[in-house]
Parts: C-alpha cells; structure tokens; sequence
C-alpha cells in the first residue's frame, strides 16, 4: 500500500487512533488538547479524508456512530513524512543534520546514539 500524504491536523487525528485505537468521531475529538481544538465538524472532515486517502477505515457502528480505526501504521506515516523532508535537502541526509545542529536540535547524544544505530545495521548485514 502506497503512504498517503497527511497534513498537520490529519496526523494529530492519527496519532488519537495509533493511541487509543479504534474510535469514533466523538472520541478522536474528545481526545484532541483542548487548546487549539478544532470544531467537532472539521475532525469529522479530517476523519472522512483520512477514509478517503484509505489511512482509516470504518469497522463498526455503535448507535450512529461509526468506529474508525487506523489502516496505516505510525512508522509508515514517519517514514512518508522523513522521505518528503529529505526530499527538500535534494534527498541528502547532510544538509538536513547540518541545520537539525546549528538548531540546536540534534545533540551529541543524538548523534552517538545514530552512531549506535548504523554500527548495530553494518553488523546484522555483515551477518546476513
């Protein structure tokens, strides 16, 4: 299955669903901080976007309310959304660390626990 593309508000109706699992409308709404909450109108928008881009699905009713749960997973929704960021940098990783340091976002913690991580690749493929 293709990654759909998600915009700010899709992934924070996302998240309600990776985190509590299957909802309803009412529930995902609920759920949302109330500080900068949308309308309950426009999550039910989001909601029937999401069906459509097929990242949700409906998979009961309760009363009049439809249960939606997610049909993509979150490390999907990251990898699509690291992929586009990527993108921007002309797909090169080098760039982007660059700006995430001078930022003050990426710490020498970060960048040793990378390290950790591409060293722990480089042995399961000397393994395979």
């Amino acid at each position: 299955m293709s990654k759909p593309k998600l915009s700010r508000l899709e992934l924070k109706v996302m998240d309600v669903l990776w985190t509590r699992g299957a909802s309803s409308i009412r529930e995902v709404h609920e759920a949302l901080p109330k500080r900068g909450r949308p309308a309950y109108t426009t999550v039910q928008t989001i909601v029937n976007r999401l069906e459509a881009k097929e990242a949700v699905r409906r998979t009961k009713k309760i009363g009049n309310a439809h249960i939606f749960e997610a049909t993509i997973t979150r490390d999907s929704a990251e990898r699509r959304l690291i992929d586009d960021l990527l993108a921007i940098f002309g797909g090169s990783s080098q760039p982007l660390m660059a700006r995430l340091i001078e930022a003050g976002k990426l710490t020498l913690d970060d960048i040793k626990q990378a390290e950790a991580t591409l060293q722990d690749l480089a042995d399961k493929e000397k393994q395979s």
